[in-house]
């Protein structure tokens, strides 16, 4: 009776008092990650970047108040800093590469080079984004493949991001021949841009001969687009200027070379 009077004189106030801090630091515990899951909505954060910082938030601030309410008690905590440590060490070594990208996707994740349903170019594939995880991002092909990315390589290389503008610009290169009116063929394909109602006034359309080739007159095209229209324009004034140029009589030249057989006189 006199060891347990005493364990509980010497022990007792101390345990009361940590069970006091660890209730109390439970409910701010609690409140700390209320704060920062309601800071990031605000934010307009993307939910699972949320979900997992709040996640963490809560893991790591319960490790450290378990800690000190064990040494309140009198346990000493020192070794077992120690060991939790050396097993962290020991993990990121191991787990290197996932760590990686786990670092990738938060960053991807935080600053939002490219969103859900962006058509992006990364890695050398290009597609659209259907999922944007923790640790890979989900491509989707333009030939309906499904590609899983690693975070880690996404946000350490080139992104190309083809839907963060509004607008884009579509380029063409025609070729007609050396004997076909320059003035004609410009104003049929600035005819055919005018009656495109995906192609945009402002900027205004370019069309200007852009080089003298060994067996063509190249004109460069540039027309501007709402970024959703891209393609549609891309392949249908391809189209209209070849079939227009077969009306009209403007020809397309391929490549051709002129040989000149000298016979030796014996």
């Amino acid at each position: 009776m006199d060891t347990a009077v005493e364990i509980t004189m010497r022990y007792g106030p101390k345990l009361v008092l940590a069970i006091v801090v660890l209730f109390v630091g439970l409910w701010i515990v609690n409140r700390i990650v209320r704060l920062v899951g309601s800071t990031m909505e605000r934010s307009n954060a993307e939910p699972t970047l949320a979900k997992f910082l709040s996640s963490m938030v809560s893991i790591g601030l319960k490790a450290l108040l378990l800690i000190s309410v064990a040494s309140m008690v009198g346990i000493e905590t020192t070794s077992f800093v120690v060991i939790l440590a050396a097993a962290g060490l020991a993990i990121g070594l191991a787990l290197q590469g996932t760590l990686a990208n786990f670092a990738g996707g938060v960053l991807i994740l935080l600053f939002r080079p490219y969103r859900i349903g962006d058509w992006i170019e990364a890695q050398g594939v290009t597609g659209s984004v259907l999922e944007i995880q923790i640790f890979n991002t989900v491509i989707k092909t333009g030939d309906n493949k499904r590609i899983i990315v690693p975070n880690g390589s996404i946000s350490n290389g080139i992104i190309i991001n083809f839907s963060a503008e509004s607008t884009r610009r579509v380029d063409f290169v025609f070729s007609i021949g050396y004997g076909d009116d320059i003035g004609k063929a410009k104003a049929v394909i600035s005819r055919l841009i005018e009656a495109d109602k995906r192609a945009l006034s402002d900027p205004e359309p370019l069309v200007v001969v852009s080089e003298l080739a060994d067996s063509s007159v190249n004109l460069t095209v540039r027309v501007w687009v709402n970024s959703a229209d891209y393609s549609g324009l891309s392949f249908g004034l391809k189209e209209q200027v070849k079939l227009t140029f077969d009306q009209e009589g403007i020809s397309i030249p391929f490549p051709q070379s002129d040989v000149h057989i000298h016979q030796a006189i014996g």
